[in-house]
């Protein structure tokens, strides 16, 4: 099997088959886990794929739907072992965001909003190591270095010549004037943010304090979708101690919107290379009082 199999992915597309397979026989999860003798839970996270899942839970499940065609079975339970494969962040050791990893390596386009910081993909270096510390104090320079060594490694995506991430960013004009580490480094973040709103795949927008009130005051989220058709767009809400997942139509559909109206409140893509430089100017006038 191809070294470059997404283990994250392989999950959610194998836990949405074993959904649609106890659907077609009409069962709920809670009847399928008594005939398991195992918790509900553990069948509801199968099946959203935040769970790794054996050969063994398959070949059960395909018992109690009794699925007959072995053509079936042998593809599932090829999945199963492909989702248990390591993806190139396990290298890195225990990532607390490795499942928003594995779906971000995989999408084709990714829209977030942010209204503290700015986004990770856009980020430079230093900015990374003086947010990350400054957020964690008590984590560990060692740790502090792995998370801003995996942050660079998901920029790849950003900067790949061939298929890369289709990025659209709205960030809050506080994410702009919150400084980070010290002015020169705030200088070399806006000027590195201006360089990759210049890519073709690449769209930033800002959102100013002039606009008052707007949708996403309630925080960070983020949208991706995925190239597979059968793949579902995801919401992902980052928390403190755990994230969220949103994958219900409904769901996504209400963040899109919301996104949408976002786009249209923020300064179209000139106006904001022409904002951020004037923060940039304001942080050189700073440096040199």
């Amino acid at each position: 099997m191809a070294s470059n199999v997404n283990p994250t992915v392989r999950r959610r597309r194998l836990g949405q088959e074993l959904r649609r397979l106890r659907e077609l026989k009409g069962m709920t999860a809670e009847e399928v886990a008594e005939r398991l003798l195992v918790s509900q839970s553990k069948i509801s996270r199968l099946e959203n794929g935040r769970r790794s899942i054996s050969q063994r839970d398959v070949r059960d499940l395909c018992g109690v739907y009794e699925v007959d065609d072995h053509r079936i079975v042998d593809s599932l339970m090829q999945m199963a072992k492909d989702s248990r494969q390591q993806g190139w962040w396990h290298a890195f050791g225990d990532i607390p965001y490795s499942v928003y990893i594995g779906l971000e390596t995989d999408a084709a386009s990714l829209r977030v909003y942010d209204p503290q910081v700015v986004p990770g993909l856009l980020q430079t270096r230093r900015y990374a190591e003086s947010l990350i510390a400054g957020a964690l104090p008590e984590t560990a320079p060692t740790d502090v270095e792995k998370r801003v060594s995996v942050r660079v490694r998901r920029q790849e995506r950003v900067q790949a010549q061939d298929n890369p991430l289709r990025l659209w960013v709205v960030i809050d004009e506080a994410a702009l004037r919150r400084l980070i580490g010290d002015r020169q480094l705030m200088i070399e973040q806006l000027e590195h943010l201006i360089q990759q709103s210049q890519l073709p795949h690449v769209t930033v927008q800002v959102l100013p304090f002039s606009m008052g009130a707007h949708p996403g005051i309630n925080g960070q989220y983020a949208i991706l979708e995925f190239p597979d058709a059968s793949d579902s767009s995801v919401v992902y809400i980052e928390g403190v101690t755990s994230d969220l997942y949103l994958e219900k139509a409904n769901d996504v559909q209400k963040y899109s919107v919301m996104y949408e109206h976002l786009r249209a409140q923020a300064l179209n893509v000139d106006q904001t290379r022409e904002f951020i430089t004037e923060i940039a100017k304001e942080y050189a006038r700073g440096s040199a009082e």
